[in-house]
């Protein structure tokens, strides 16, 4: 299985590079494959590459899906004999 996740460009950097934000983390990735990519833009990025750009609406609506997996998987593990 395949993993891929909308991050977005904080800072280009030399040869190919990218110093991309996802949910406070900061990673550097290589955007050879998206030379196209600025600051501020949402990438898809697969084992430290941007393998492509996505819509600022759909990066924010899976981020947001995210965030909620995230808040009902903590909710649930606080349960009484919960096994998450």
């Amino acid at each position: 299985m395949c993993l891929a996740l909308p991050s977005r460009v904080v800072e280009r950097l030399p040869d190919d590079q990218a110093l991309v934000d996802l949910g406070g983390v900061r990673k550097t990735v290589s955007i050879a494959l998206t030379p196209e990519a600025q600051v501020g833009d949402y990438v898809i990025v697969h084992v430290g590459h941007a393998i492509g750009l996505l819509d600022p609406e759909e990066a924010e609506r899976t981020l947001a899906l995210f965030a909620e997996l995230e808040a009902s998987q903590a909710e649930a593990s606080q349960q009484p004999g919960a096994t998450v």
